[in-house]
């Protein structure tokens, strides 16, 4: 019986031991386990930022409300996927979606470096305007006008009309015409009120010797041109003097172009200009400055600024957009790198742009740059890039607007 109990309580002391070496024999790595857990809570816990959507400036280490707009705050990762402290990455869905474009900054052609280019449009010629009206009341009958852009020739034959007035004034010159010996300023007095409308010597002759009035009047054209505005619809009662159609002299047209407030001081009257449409990409037309508006435009603040083109080939049609080349008086020595105006967010203070930092992936930086002069849409660039780098030409507030709900530097949290 002894010796039974001395080898349970042998067994026991082994077993003892065994379960001591197994589960407790390393105090110290236990608890350097358990202090990388928890140093590795922590660094997630320091890593996890809360932002307001509205307010992306706003950035706490725990979840609350914003303290501006009092909205929920929104968890923000930073420093995720390897980026930089300032760069955003954008998702090919939202770049999609917001049509978000890049190009390449290069260098200036040395022959467009002194060049302006401006924006315009081919407009009619006011100058070369005539209003074809009525010279009486009536209805108009006949219109032969059927449509803008239609050609007319000088005594071509625009509209019928019937008036009343015409009518009486024809049965008074019957009545006077047979006491044209005893009252002849009578006589005289009702010719001139025919004439007056526009009637010729021979249309009057011949109501006064067949004595029969005529019922309706023809109005013709007194200039060539096209027609660039119809003004009345067969039918319609009309007033004297009420213009029927607008006819235009296409053989010359203006350009006008918008050229910005700094842009102002380079030009003047009798400047060459070189006109470039699409239409016709690989013709230049030279043309001079005749007119420069003295009235800003406030909203665009933009002048116009006006060249006359000769148009006999019809080769300019009025809408068509066109771009004009000046010379430069201004010296750009300092600016050799141009880039759409696009690109440029403008805080008031300073101009930033969104530089793309990887070539296959669409990640972004906002760098502050200086401007120099704004050549039609192209701003020249003095500094803050170089040629090769790639920015964002086309949703650049989208990009703008990622950065500030990453936390990131932006145009409107720097």
């Amino acid at each position: 019986m002894n010796k039974n109990i001395l080898y349970i309580c042998t067994a026991t002391l082994v077993g003892l031991l065994f379960g001591w070496l197994i589960f407790g024999g390393n105090p110290t790595k236990n608890n350097e386990t358990d202090l990388t857990k928890i140093h590795d809570h922590s660094q997630e816990s320091t890593e996890k930022m809360w932002t307001c959507s509205m307010h992306p400036q706003i950035m706490q280490s725990e979840p609350g409300d914003c303290p501006l707009c009092g909205m929920d705050l929104t968890p923000v990762i930073s420093g995720g996927e390897g980026l930089a402290a300032n760069e955003v990455k954008m998702t090919k869905n939202a770049m999609a979606l917001a049509n978000i474009q890049t190009s390449i900054v290069e260098n200036l052609v040395i022959n467009d470096a002194h060049m302006i280019s401006l924006s315009g449009k081919i407009k009619i010629n006011e100058e070369e305007n005539a209003i074809q009206a009525s010279y009486f009341d009536g209805r108009i009958e006949r219109l032969n006008i059927n449509f803008k852009g239609q050609k007319v020739k000088k005594g071509q034959l625009l509209a019928t009309i019937y008036s009343p007035n015409l009518v009486a004034a024809q049965q008074e010159l019957i009545s006077a015409a047979t006491l044209k010996t005893t009252q002849s300023e009578l006589y005289e007095a009702v010719r001139n009120k025919l004439k007056l409308w526009k009637l010729s010597q021979k249309q009057i002759n011949t109501i006064e010797a067949s004595g029969k009035v005529r019922e309706n009047f023809p109005v013709f054209a007194t200039v060539d041109g096209t027609v660039s505005e119809k003004l009345v619809a067969e039918g319609d009662y009309i007033k004297q003097g009420q213009p029927i159609v607008k006819v235009s002299n296409l053989n010359s047209v203006w350009a006008d172009f918008n050229a910005y407030e700094n842009q102002i001081s380079e030009f003047k009257k009798g400047q060459k200009i070189r006109v470039i449409t699409n239409a016709y990409p690989n013709k230049v037309f030279d043309a001079m400055v005749l007119f420069i508006d003295p009235i800003l435009n406030t909203q665009t603040r933009t002048v116009v600024v006006r060249a006359n083109l000769k148009n006999k080939e019809g080769l300019f049609k009025p809408g068509m957009f066109v771009t004009g080349k000046i010379k430069s008086n201004s010296s750009i020595t300092n600016a050799k790198l141009r880039i759409p105006a696009s690109a440029v967010l403008w805080t008031g203070e300073r101009s930033v742009v969104y530089i793309k930092t990887h070539h296959d992936e669409p990640i972004f930086e906002m760098q502050e740059i200086t401007l120099g002069d704004r050549h039609g849409e192209f701003y020249m660039v003095v500094s803050g890039l170089q040629a090769g780098d790639e920015i964002v030409t086309n949703g650049t507030f989208t990009v703008d607007a990622a950065a500030q709900l990453q936390g990131k530097k932006s145009m409107m949290n720097q």
